[in-house]
Formats: structure tokens, C-alpha cells, sequence
């Protein structure tokens, strides 16, 4: 693999989330490559910024409610700092979609994929990518975007519960978070009072929910080039995620799944889509189908877990095919682990009273990836508990009380 170390990598990120174990495994799968690797960070202290592989951090603290022209202004003089062009990863929603609609202005300084400008927000929007579903025939939840909360009230009577929400748009769920992250709905008095703090035009999408023990959670990484075509693609089962069944994966492994494999390509270049994407399936169980949840037009946080025995990953692929290399073509490493150490106890304690199995599950890995823990660059790892105690308690407060005030809605 003969990377082009005189184009280094600029991790991206909108907002304030500090722990992202993402932007920690993009510096190091680059870094170890001798690739000089830089990142935004909200401060000095996040674990990216202490990784040994990180040439640098800009410290620049974000929301996602500043104007466009404002965050591509801050791109370019980070970009007039570094020297020379920088392939950009984005970790977020929001900095895969400043940096396509705004390619013009961002081109001379960066590499990115060609992506067309308005697609990304439109895949990382829910009703978009709904649309974009059932324009290609893809399998997706049902869905209902409500534009007022009488239309709510309306659903609410004749809904089937439990159902999910969640916030519809890239940027607005930064400016005005309607729900935090993916939310299960017990029932209708549970919707109702939720949906009064929404407004007058709800932010939320209201989708099926695809039962648990009738189910199970698939994902895609993959990368392709310009010509919408697989460089580098991965499948994998979602063994536990935190919270639990609607969060960030915790506990997941490659599994071989040609259909979804192909699913998933015909689907990108029906679209045009290039770029790296992060995809979430569901499988029903009832139907037999594999049911699109979302489209991430960007890097995956998990996305270490998903490497080929040529040691491709799809930040890897990224880097060579903008800096016009050859990418190697290998079989994915089936059976291999992906763990994130600081969510997995919690998710293993809520999945054991679940009912929910990953049959496909391999009953031995053939190796494990660590979300943080590594032999050559531990800094990270011990930032990331020093960091995570206080908010992670706090976190775990909130998600016990806001189940009891469910269940008394619910009663």
C-alpha cells in the first residue's frame, strides 16, 4: 500500500462531541501509513487531539448554527495553515453536506470526492432518503413526516406503537433538536406529550419500529469512486449499540452478506452517489427483507471494524483514490471484532433482558479492533476515560428517568 504522504488528511467536525472515537481511528489508520494527519477539534484535550499519529489540532469549537460562509471561511484558513491541498474526512452529517454544497469555494484547497452538491443533504436527511427509498425501490420503514401537531394528534389514534423518532434534517437537529437522537415511542399519550414541544412545524420524522425480536441490524461501509463504483465495501452484523437498539454501535462484526452487498451498490449508483457512506439495514424477520434505516454520506465511527487483507479500510481507499493511487482489492476480514469500551458494559447489561439474538454472529472472532485502546497510541484511550465518567453517569441519569417518565405516560 504506498500511500502519498505529501497529502495529509484533515479530520472535519461540526459540533460539540468531543468523544468521537471515529476521528481517533481516521488519524491513526492514516497516520500509521506516515500520511501527516490533522483535525478540528473542540479543544486540546479531546482524545484525538492527544493521539501520537496527529501532526496537529485547530482548536475551533462549533455548534452547527453558524452561517455556511462563516464555517467555509474557518475550512479555508485552516486549509491556508496547513500549506498544501489535505484530503478532508468529515465526521458528521453536517460537514459531508457544507462540504458538497460548497465545493467551489473549498476545491483549490482540499481533495474531496465529486459528489453532486445537493445529494448529501438529501441522504442525510430522513424524509429525502425516504423518498429517494421509494423512488429506487429500496425497502425502508413506514414513515410519516407530520407538518403540524394536529396531523400528529390525527396519526396518534390510529398509529400502531411502539414507533420511532426522529430528527428530519442535517444542521436543524443541531439548531432546534426536536428529539435526542433516535427515541421509541411507547404510546399515543407518551407521542402527545412529546410533540407539544416540537412547534408549529414538527422537526421529526415518525417511523415504523421494526420489532426487536424479529429483527436484526445490519451495516455497510463501503467507498466509491467518482464513477459511482465500489472501491473498497464491507458488510457487518450489529451485535449491541448504545442506547440500545437506536444509537451508536458497541459491539458489532464483519459478516459476509453478498445480497446486502449488492443491495447496497445498485442503490449508490442508481443515485450517483462517491464518496465513503455508512449505512443502516434492519432485516425483518417477518417479511425477509433488509429495510434501509439510514444513509450517513460520510465516515462511520465504527468504521475501523471494517478492514480487507490488503489493509483497506474505506478512509485508506479514500486517501488513494483522491491522490491517484491504485486501491488493493482483498476479501474483507470475516469474523473480525469491533468493540467501543466505554459503551459496550452498559449495552450488554440492557441487551441481556432484550430478547434480541444476531444469529449471524460468528461465536469466535478471528481478531478484535478496540474504538479506543491501542498498543502504539494509548493517550486517547486514557483521555477518553478521564472525559467520559462524568457525562457518561450523567447520561445514564437521564436515560433512567426519561424510561420512567415512558412507562407513567404510558400507564
Amino acid at each position: 500500500m504506498a500511500a502519498d504522504r505529501s497529502v495529509p488528511g484533515l479530520i472535519v467536525k461540526i459540533g460539540d462531541y468531543p468523544l468521537h472515537h471515529g476521528g481517533v481511528g481516521a488519524i491513526r489508520s492514516l497516520g500509521r501509513l506516515g500520511v501527516p494527519m490533522y483535525a478540528i477539534t473542540e479543544d486540546r484535550w479531546t482524545p484525538a487531539a492527544l493521539s501520537r499519529y496527529l501532526r496537529s489540532c485547530f482548536v475551533w469549537p462549533t455548534t452547527g448554527t453558524e452561517r455556511p460562509e462563516e464555517l467555509v471561511e474557518g475550512l479555508l484558513r485552516i486549509g491556508r495553515r496547513i500549506g498544501r491541498p489535505s484530503v478532508l474526512v468529515p465526521t458528521d452529517e453536517e460537514a459531508a453536506v457544507l462540504i458538497a454544497e460548497h465545493a467551489a469555494e473549498l476545491r483549490g484547497a482540499f481533495l474531496f470526492p465529486p459528489v453532486e452538491p445537493a445529494l448529501p443533504r438529501r441522504l442525510a436527511s430522513k424524509q429525502g432518503l425516504h423518498e429517494l427509498c421509494a423512488e429506487h425501490g429500496v425497502p425502508s420503514p413506514a414513515t410519516l413526516f407530520p407538518a403540524s401537531y394536529e396531523e400528529i394528534e390525527k396519526y396518534a389514534a390510529t398509529a400502531a406503537f411502539p414507533l420511532v423518532a426522529k430528527n428530519r434534517e442535517a444542521f436543524e437537529r443541531r439548531r432546534h433538536p426536536a428529539v435526542h437522537g433516535t427515541t421509541r415511542i411507547g404510546g399515543p399519550r407518551e407521542l402527545l406529550e412529546l410533540a407539544r414541544d416540537w412547534g408549529p412545524v414538527p422537526g421529526v420524522i415518525l417511523q415504523e419500529y421494526l420489532p426487536r425480536e424479529e429483527a436484526e441490524d445490519w451495516i455497510v461501509h463501503a467507498y466509491f469512486d467518482a464513477e459511482s463504483t465500489p472501491l473498497a465495501m464491507f458488510t457487518g452484523v450489529k451485535v449491541r449499540s448504545w442506547p440500545p437498539h437506536a444509537g451508536m454501535t458497541a459491539h458489532a462484526y464483519i459478516v459476509d452478506n453478498p445480497e446486502l452487498a449488492t443491495m447496497a451498490a445498485q442503490f449508490i449508483k442508481q443515485i450517483g452517489f462517491c464518496g465513503i457512506i455508512d449505512l443502516d439495514w434492519r432485516y425483518d424477520r417477518r417479511d425477509g427483507r433488509y429495510k434501509l434505516l439510514d444513509f450517513n454520506p460520510r465516515m462511520g465511527a465504527q468504521f475501523r471494524m471494517f478492514e480487507n487483507e490488503a489493509g483497506i479500510d474505506v478512509v485508506r481507499a479514500q486517501h488513494l483514490d483522491l491522490t491517484g493511487r491504485p486501491v488493493p482489492e482483498a476479501e474483507q476480514l470475516t469474523g473480525r471484532r469491533f468493540v467501543v469500551e466505554n459503551i459496550d458494559l452498559p449495552a450488554l447489561a440492557a441487551y441481556r433482558r432484550s430478547g434480541y439474538t444476531t444469529p449471524h454472529a460468528p461465536a469466535r472472532a478471528t481478531g478484535t479492533e478496540l474504538a479506543w485502546a491501542a498498543r502504539d497510541d494509548m493517550k486517547p484511550f486514557f483521555t477518553m476515560l478521564a472525559r467520559f465518567v462524568r457525562p457518561g453517569l450523567r447520561h445514564l441519569w437521564q436515560l433512567w428517568r426519561s424510561r420512567r417518565r415512558a412507562a407513567a405516560a404510558a400507564g
